[in-house]
């Protein structure tokens, strides 16, 4: 009796593992690994926007720099003529690799009443938008600028 009963177990666990996995077992596991996923992602991605602001801002500053030793060094204090990214990379004061902003867009430099400021034109890609950072913005306007809101550095 024993001995029956343990081969009828046998044959049942040998039946259950022959049947495998349904099509609707399977698409319960992606569809909830889906959903898992498009969580993940609604979290990311304003973090992702924001430490794009974040390298645009540290960026900008070492270009920043770069023009302002340009100046000082190359042009010896003339700042009749404002350099551009080219002629950072020229002379040398800037690497080829680090002339555009997250967004892939080239950085401007501008000159204003003798002091140099670099502007990125921000995810849309247009000067004037809530979205330009400078290198004189403030980490505390990362977020409102991450999420298009007018910082107070990019109205001046």
């Amino acid at each position: 009796m024993n001995h029956s009963l343990t081969i009828a177990r046998i044959r049942a666990a040998r039946r259950a593992a022959e049947r495998g996995v349904t099509l609707v077992e399977v698409l319960i596991v992606v569809t909830i690994m889906a959903l898992i996923a498009g969580g993940a992602v609604l979290v990311a991605f304003p973090q992702l926007r924001e430490a794009r602001v974040k390298t645009a801002i540290t960026s900008a500053g070492a270009v920043r720099q770069a023009a302002q030793l340009y100046v000082e060094v190359d042009m010896a204090g003339n700042t009749d003529k404002c350099p551009t990214v080219e002629d950072l990379v020229a002379s040398r004061k800037l690497e080829r690799g680090k002339t555009e902003d997250p967004w892939g867009r080239g950085f401007k430099v501008l000159c204003v009443d003798g002091e140099i400021r670099v502007l990125s034109l921000g995810a849309d890609g247009r000067e004037g938008t809530p979205d330009d950072v400078r290198d004189d913005t403030s980490l505390k306007d990362v977020a409102k600028i991450a999420n298009g809101v007018q910082s107070p550095a990019a109205a001046k």
